[in-house]
């Protein structure tokens, strides 16, 4: 195999240094970044744009569940993708492959079934754990949003992510270098596109996707 550039994101140190092992049986060269917070990730994915591959954690510092995956994926459309996390449940696993993962492992799995997904992925391959039922039909409200969740823009995940963390407009239009009104058009837009009312609507409709995460 060719030498290949991964990003492992995820805010355990222990589990970072497990993947890193993993890693060098795979591709002795791999050249491996790490990321412990999710703002550490996004500049990984932008200082690395011939990544092969992210692993990333869907539970970590600076994101709220599936809105770090949305906003990777839109960020960066080109960098495959693949979820590690100990939340693996069949409906977790359906969801992180509708918005575009490109396999997900559990945090549960042996080294032998790691090295085996990672493998699959860099060879273009969808990788799911073992045993997990992820086609099971799901409640067709939480179908219709996760559809409406995937229309919104890179910029408004982001926005959408920082309203759940309780940020006022002008705390966002601070963080993300822009001006209130460009945040204020943004949660309009967002507003429309998850067809809600409110800001604190929106807030609960991405509550809904995320509630069965845990820490």
């Amino acid at each position: 195999m060719h030498s290949i550039k991964i990003i492992i994101a995820d805010d355990h140190p222990l589990f970072r240094g497990a993947l890193r092992q993993i890693l060098g049986d795979i591709a002795g060269h791999a050249d491996i970044v790490e990321a412990g917070t999710f703002e550490a990730a996004q500049a990984a994915a932008s200082e690395h744009p011939d990544a092969d591959l992210m692993l990333l954690d869907l539970s970590m510092p600076g994101v709220s569940g599936f809105s770090g995956l949305m906003s990777m994926r839109t960020t960066f459309p080109h960098l495959p993708i693949t979820i590690v996390s100990a939340t693996d449940d069949g409906a977790t696993v359906r969801r992180v492959l509708e918005l575009g993962a490109s396999g997900f492992i559990s945090k549960s799995a042996g080294l032998d079934e790691i090295r085996q997904a990672i493998e699959t992925v860099l060879e273009g391959g969808i990788w799911t754990p073992h045993g997990v039922e992820h086609d099971i039909e799901e409640d067709p409200a939480v179908t219709e949003l996760m559809e409406r969740l995937k229309t919104l823009t890179p910029q408004q995940s982001r926005v959408l992510s920082m309203l759940a963390e309780g940020l006022l407009n002008k705390q966002i239009a601070y963080e993300l270098g822009v001006s209130e009104a460009t945040i204020k058009a943004h949660v309009s837009a967002i507003l429309l596109k998850l067809n809600v009312d409110s800001r604190t609507q929106a807030v609960i409709k991405l509550g809904k996707i995320n509630m069965a995460l845990v820490a």
